[in-house]
């Protein structure tokens, strides 16, 4: 039996569409380089940091996870914005049931093949629309977007949900991921235009 699907709380608003943002019912591709060569037989998920004991899970290991579908909006800094999108995966609140996380955790790190980071306050990893994908609008994730598990904040700007995901890093400080140090906004809230620069 499949679970329900879980509905992002932005696909609810009147108006979904953020500042500055246009339509497309394309799902562009766009990162940095090239596309990391990432296979599940040497795949691993490492989830490490404020913990009592760290974690590596294979791929076979992480994709036995119980699953969640999420419907989510998604909004791209650089000014597109794709609705409607339905996400098969691993909840991020899943990780609270298979490491204990020590209390002055703060933030996490999620880390990406190809050296590919992101930083995100514990509260909005932990939201129940966030998960680590395998499948999107029912098809596997392709190696372009992020295959063979990609991170999704659906409420934050796409970059925040790191393609090519393999780990997780509890943090007591926050600290800038990839992109953000190279100038992208440390939250990344569409709805506010937190685009570049500022906390």
């Amino acid at each position: 039996m499949q679970n329900a699907t879980i509905r992002s709380p932005d696909t609810l608003r009147s108006q979904r569409v953020p500042p500055g943002q246009k339509l497309t019912e394309k799902f562009p591709v766009l990162h940095h380089g090239s596309v990391p060569p990432v296979g599940v037989s040497a795949w691993n998920f490492q989830i490490e940091g404020l913990i009592k004991q760290p974690r590596t899970l294979s791929f076979q290991e992480f994709s036995l996870l119980p699953r969640v579908r999420v419907f989510s909006d998604l909004h791209c800094v650089t000014g597109w914005s794709r609705l409607n999108n339905t996400w098969e995966g691993v909840s991020s609140q899943t990780i609270k049931d298979i490491v204990d996380i020590l209390p002055e955790a703060r933030y996490v790190m999620v880390h990406g093949a190809g050296g590919f980071t992101t930083n995100l306050p514990i509260d909005e990893f932990f939201a129940e629309d966030v998960l680590f994908a395998f499948t999107h609008d029912d098809k596997p994730i392709t190696a372009e977007h992020g295959a063979p598990v990609r991170l999704v904040v659906p409420r934050l700007y796409l970059w925040k949900s790191a393609k090519w995901a393999n780990g997780v890093e509890f943090m007591a400080q926050d600290k800038p991921g990839f992109w953000e140090s190279f100038g992208y906004h440390m939250h990344g809230d569409p709805w506010t235009e937190e685009r570049y620069g500022g906390r």
